[in-house]
């Protein structure tokens, strides 16, 4: 991914920050040309979910919020937003504003996995069997990159 979402800030920042309604805490993100904004905002605040940025029923900033950290269309950013409804991932309080679902986290990660499995899982499998790597040594291969990540 060629945008990146920076840690969660002690304070509101200016100009490019995004806050957060309670607590003060501000996340930075960077947007890119390569994919559509809504999306990309989207991804920002799923990403925020499963690093528990974001604990269930918990605010997530507003589309305005969204729009105004990152200069863009607060329809854009409701586009995002609204995605994230639709998956049951978040919900609204009428006045109040978005807030995370119950369990919205451990069904984002579920989701995830299954995306993963189906995706690089099986696109890793194909290039290896194109490169003649058979299943032991993919399989070691992937090992040693565990390791290397201190992966569990």
């Amino acid at each position: 991914m060629v945008w990146l979402v920076t840690e969660v800030m002690n304070q509101t920042t200016k100009g490019g920050g995004l806050s957060r309604r309670k607590g003060g805490d501000a996340v930075k993100g960077v947007l890119n040309d390569q994919s559509l904004i809504y999306q990309q905002i989207a991804q920002m605040l799923e990403d925020g979910i499963l690093r528990g940025e974001y604990p269930d029923e918990t605010a997530v900033p507003s589309t305005n919020e969204l729009a105004r950290a990152f200069n863009i269309n607060p329809a854009t950013a409701a586009k995002g937003v609204n995605r994230l409804v639709e998956d049951g991932l978040l919900y609204k309080r009428r006045g109040v504003g978005m807030f995370v679902a119950p369990g919205a986290s451990e069904a984002l990660r579920q989701k995830r996995q299954k995306l993963f499995a189906k995706d690089r899982v099986r696109d890793l499998v194909r290039e290896a069997k194109r490169l003649k790597i058979d299943r032991e040594e993919l399989l070691q291969l992937v090992a040693d990159e565990a390791d290397k990540e201190e992966l569990k």
